[in-house]
This record gives structure tokens, sequence and C-alpha cells, in this order.
């Protein structure tokens, strides 16, 4: 009898063991597919892809610019999103719903809010350059003065859009920090500038390391900035040159396979230095005590502080959306008697346009959906699956891998292993699912790991002592109690996706749009008023994302992402 519960009980592990091969297989031909097929193409031919994307004297320029814009947007996003944090944790009660405006260029579209930006600050049309040149010392200039089709402010706009990540770092590590440490140090007689700088900023070490380790792997990988304001100057970035090598004659896929190594190397390096930097990340944990509370009375000067950065970094490209949509042209001075809704009436009155809305919509409801039952299936594992240390191992690489890599490089990557037998998905909505479901993995894992890990393991142990499976407790007490988890990750992928440009404009075709793409087009053509109304109607469906994120997840869902 006790020979035959072991042989069952060792059949079992057998098959669960091989049920997990089998999920970190798919996983890995997911992910790992397209990242292989770049590389083989690049060292096809005898590296020939190498020696044409790199024999060329202009690609060190490029380099060059990619460097800047990755180390440039992470400074300016470091030092704007710590100072938010800072002031955040210095609002009144009635002013916490100021907390949320740092957090808002996540969820607008990159594609709007560069256009944004282009229609305020563009040399001649710009509307805020045509207000400064009503000043006095700028008024003999009939350009400018600020043009915005130049590095530094495509390493300035990427930082504003940086900062958000930078800013959800440092305020879950301030939320960590022991207030008692902060108040040992007052009472020794250090003034609050001191406890910032020799207290409170180096327990915020880990988070800073690990943000700025973020932002500047996000940095290295931009591409809507760079697409939409260099082209203009010539100014190219890796992420860029990749996108020239697959759209200009004659097409060099091996080309921009290897452009994209440069970026794939480092975001691993990236990740084993963040490893090292950081170490036995306990040392920073403070246990007991009260939650973190900066000292002092409630400031008003931090309040204004946050709703003036919103107010210059995301209201004013949103206000100048919505002029230009209004407008029947482009001018540097627009009359509120020209204003008509007519480009809202052709926006839905176009098939493309209307068809890339429903497109984005739909692809984007399908890969939340494959991505929910993924990610709940590794989470699980990671809890769980302990026996199973080594493809647990194998699986938690694997998903955070789209993390690291940009998705321009999954895009390209996408393009080749899935336009040629026996996978031939080009041109197919699957295709662009595919993609979003690859690109949504860390994030679905880590908020339902998240879920689960604050859910405890109380609930499954009494399931269990009842005789319920896993199966059964999963079901019937897991994905219950995971429900506000599960809604809010759910609509916050949505919100992600929607947007979503940089991967869409490798592996769109002219048939199979989304929103992003769509702009794209009509920005190429010169169409900019329909352009402006296309980027607000994706903010008002991202919006609707937000919405729906902040009702079933919870007021704080935002800062889940």
């Amino acid at each position: 009898m006790a020979t035959e519960v072991l042989n069952g009980n060792a059949s079992r592990f057998a098959a669960r063991r091989m049920a997990l091969f089998v999920f970190v297989a798919l996983l890995a031909l997911l992910v790992l597919l397209p990242l292989a097929r770049l590389q083989w193409l690049a060292f096809s031919n005898g590296g020939q892809g190498y020696r044409d994307a790199f024999g060329t004297p202009a690609i060190w320029e490029t380099i060059l610019n990619t460097v800047g814009l990755a180390i440039g947007s992470t400074a300016v996003a470091l030092v704007f999103g710590t100072l938010l944090a800072w002031w955040a944790t210095q609002l009144s009660p009635r002013l916490q719903w100021l907390r949320v405006l740092p957090i808002l260029p996540i969820v607008i579209p990159a594609v709007a809010s560069v256009s944004g930006w282009a229609f305020l600050f563009s040399p001649r049309p710009g509307y805020l350059n045509a207000l400064l040149r009503q000043l006095p010392w700028w008024s003999d200039l009939r350009f400018g003065p600020v043009d915005i089709y130049t590095l530094f402010w495509i390493v300035a706009i990427t930082g504003f859009a940086l900062s958000a990540f930078v800013y959800l770092f440092v305020s879950s590590g301030l939320r960590n920090i022991n207030s008692e440490l902060l108040e040992a140090a007052r009472t020794s007689g250090a003034s609050a500038f001191k406890a910032f700088f020799q207290v409170t900023l180096p327990l915020l070490r880990p988070v800073l390391v690990y943000g700025g380790g973020v932002a500047l792997l996000l940095g290295l990988g931009q591409f809507t900035a760079p697409l939409l304001l260099g082209t203009n100057q010539g100014i190219n970035v890796l992420t860029t040159q990749m996108y020239w090598a697959t759209q200009s004659e004659p097409i060099n896929h091996a080309a921009a396979a290897a452009i994209g190594s440069p970026l794939l190397v480092f975001g691993i390096i990236m990740v084993f230095a963040q490893k090292m930097l950081l170490g036995d990340q306990t040392r920073y944990v403070t246990h007991g005590g009260r939650a973190f509370r900066a000292a002092g009375k409630p400031s008003v000067l931090a309040a204004v502080g946050i709703f003036t950065y919103f107010v210059l970094t995301t209201l004013l490209p949103l206000v100048s959306l919505a002029i230009l949509s209004l407008s029947p042209f482009w001018s540097a001075n627009p009359k509120i008697s020209n204003f008509t809704l007519e480009n809202f009436r052709v926006a839905f009155g176009e098939s493309v346009i209307v068809g890339a809305i429903i497109n984005s919509v739909m692809t984007s409801l399908v890969a939340v959906a494959i991505s929910l039952v993924i990610g709940f299936i590794v989470a699980v594992v990671t809890i769980r699956g302990r026996r199973y240390w080594l493809l647990r191992s194998v699986m938690d690489i694997i998903v955070a891998l789209p993390l690291g890599v940009p998705a321009v490089i999954f895009g390209v990557g996408f393009l080749l292993a899935y336009s040629m037998p026996p996978l031939m998905l080009y041109g197919s909505r699957w295709l662009i699912i595919i993609v979003y479901v690859t690109l949504m993995l860390p994030f679905t894992t880590r908020m339902q790991l998240a879920g689960m890990l604050q859910l405890g393991s109380a609930y499954i142990e009494a399931s269990r002592v009842c005789g319920a499976s896993y199966l059964k407790t999963d079901l019937w007490i897991t994905l219950p109690l995971m429900r506000s988890t599960l809604g809010g990750a759910a609509a916050l992928m949505f919100v992600l996706l929607t947007h979503e440009f940089t991967a869409s404009v490798l592996i769109r075709t002219p048939r199979n749009q989304v929103m992003g793409t769509v702009l794209f087009d009509y920005w190429q053509n010169g169409g900019y008023p329909l352009v402006a109304a296309i980027a607000l109607i994706m903010t008002g469906v991202t919006a609707i994302g937000v919405v729906l994120a902040m009702l079933l997840g919870g007021r704080d869902a935002l800062t889940r992402i």
C-alpha cells in the first residue's frame, strides 16, 4: 500500500514537472525565438549584417546620440522623480490626490505627448514659441526661440516621461523607511537638509539604483521621441536606425538585427550590474516603528511644485493637442472663431482610423486575457514551485526579459521570426497579439505575484487540509480573492497596450493598423490637425482604461504599474 502511494506521488510529480517543462518551453519560444532569429540573421553570411551596420562613420554618431539620450534622460528622471516623490510625502491629507499627477505621463500615449510637445515648440508655428516671440527681447525673431527638433529637447522630453517611473520606485522606497530614524536624526541636531542627505538618501540607494537602471534601459530603447522629433534634423539613435534599416530601400534586415545587438547586450549587463551593486537587499530594510512621514508641517510649496510640474510637462502638451484638433490648419495664431469639430468628424468617418481604433481595442483585450492566464500560472509556480527550482529560475529570467530588452528589438525580431514558414503570421492580428502578450509578461507576472503574496498562504493551506486539490483551491479560493488584483492588472495592461507604438509600427501592414501607427502615417503626411484629433482619441481610450483600473483595482491601481 505504501509503495503504491509512493509510486502515485512520484507519477504526479513527474507529470507536473513535464507540464511545467512544456509551459516554460512555450514561454521560451515566445520570448527567445525572435531574439535568436535576430542574432542568427546578424551573423549569417559571415557577419555581413554587422559589417553593414557598423562599417560606416555615421554609426558612431548614432551611438553617441543613443548614449547621450540614455544618460541625459536618466539624470533628468532621477532628479525630478526623486524631488516629486519627496514633495508627495509633504502633502496635507486633503491634497493627497496630487500624488497621482506625476504618474500620468505613463498612461498618456507617448506618441500623443510627443506630438503635443512638437505643436508647442516647433520653431515657427509652435504655440508657445509664438507667445515667447511677443516678449521684447525675442520680438525680432521669426523662428524659435525654442527648437523642439534638437537632441537637447528629445533628452528633456524623454526625461520628463521617465521621471514617472523613478517617482514610483522612490515613493515605494520612502514608504518602507521608518520615520523614527529621521526623528532620531533631527533630535540629534541634524537639519532637515542634512537628515535627507545622510539618512533618507542612503536608505533609498536600492530604489535609486534599480529605478536609475530601469530609466537607463528605457532611455536606451527610446523610439517615439527620436523618430518624431529627430527625423527633421537627421538625429538618429540605435532604435530609429533599426527602424530605417527595415523601411528604406533596399531593406537590410541583417543590419537592423546587428544594430540592436548593443542594446540587447547592455540590457543583460545592467541586470547583472544592479544585482552586484545592491547585493543583499535586506541590509536596506528597516523593521518596526512607524511608517515614513516627513518632518514638520505639510508643505504648500510641495503641492505647488507638483502641480506646476504637471502643468508644464503634461497638461500643456494636451492643451496644444486640443487647440490644433479644433483648428482647420496648424497656425501660430489660432482663432477661437475658426474652431470646428471637423477633424473629429473626419477621424470617426475614415474607415482606416475607425478600423485602427477597433483593432487596437480588440487586440489589446485578447492579449490582456492571454497575459492574465500566463501571469497567473507563472505567479503560482513562483510561489509554490520550490521543488522545480531550475525550471522556475529559467522561467523567471524569461518573463523578465521583455522589461530589459527594448520593444523595438522585439518588433524587428517578431517581424523576422513570423514572416516566413512555418510560422507565417505577418499581416494577421495574431502577430500583434503575440507581440503584446510578450511585452506584458513582466507586468502581469509582477502584479499577480504581488497580489498572491499579499493574500498569504493561510487560505490555501486551509483548503488543502479540507481535501481540495490545487486546481479546485485556485478556482474557488485564490481567483475570487484576487478579483480586484486581476481586474486592476487587466485594466492597466489594457492602458499600456492601447497606446503601444514602438513594436506595432514594425509589424503593422496597411490593412492591419493600430491607433499609434495610423497617427504616425498622418504625421508623416503633414495632416497635423488630424494627428491632434487622433492623439486625443487615443488619450480618451486610455482614460477609459484608467477609470476601469481605478474602479476594479482600487484608488492606488496606478501605482501598481
